[in-house]
């Protein structure tokens, strides 16, 4: 079995820096009881149990999630670790972007949900006004 050359083949790896038009702001975030930290974070300096975000590291993460549509996790997880000298394994890049995705997907059934709930409320609420001779609590 050939051994592939990646650092022969490296010339297609030039991209594109991400837009800075539309700036994410990227937050302080509580550290779990975890030895790893992730991709992208490092301890913050005054307090130990916060962790700090790297912006250049979350930007790479970004354009990364959009280069896996056209190549493997592994190119991927080595073009990251090449350019943000940072080591990511493409397991490591497998599982955060399934964590991300679950809890992006979490988020939308749950937002659907309060809006479902929210107009299921109005209805009532308009159900309730509307009724000839309706019950009234004390609070009326």
């Amino acid at each position: 079995m050939a051994q592939y050359d990646y650092d022969r083949d490296l010339g297609f790896w030039e991209l594109p820096r991400p837009i800075k038009g539309k700036e994410k702001e990227w937050h302080v975030v509580a550290r779990v009881t975890n030895r790893q930290i992730p991709f992208g974070y490092r301890v913050h300096p005054e307090d130990d149990r916060l962790l700090e975000p790297i912006t250049e590291e979350l930007e790479a993460l970004e354009v990364a999630k959009r280069h896996l549509k056209q190549y493997s996790y592994r190119e991927v997880a080595l073009w990251l670790s090449k350019t943000t000298d940072r080591y990511i394994s493409h397991m490591g890049l497998h599982k955060r972007i399934k964590i991300e995705q679950k809890r992006k997907k979490s988020a939308a059934i749950k937002r659907k949900l309060a809006r479902r709930l929210e107009e299921t409320l109005s209805q009532i609420k308009k159900l309730e006004e509307g009724r000839i001779g309706s019950y009234s609590t004390s609070e009326d």
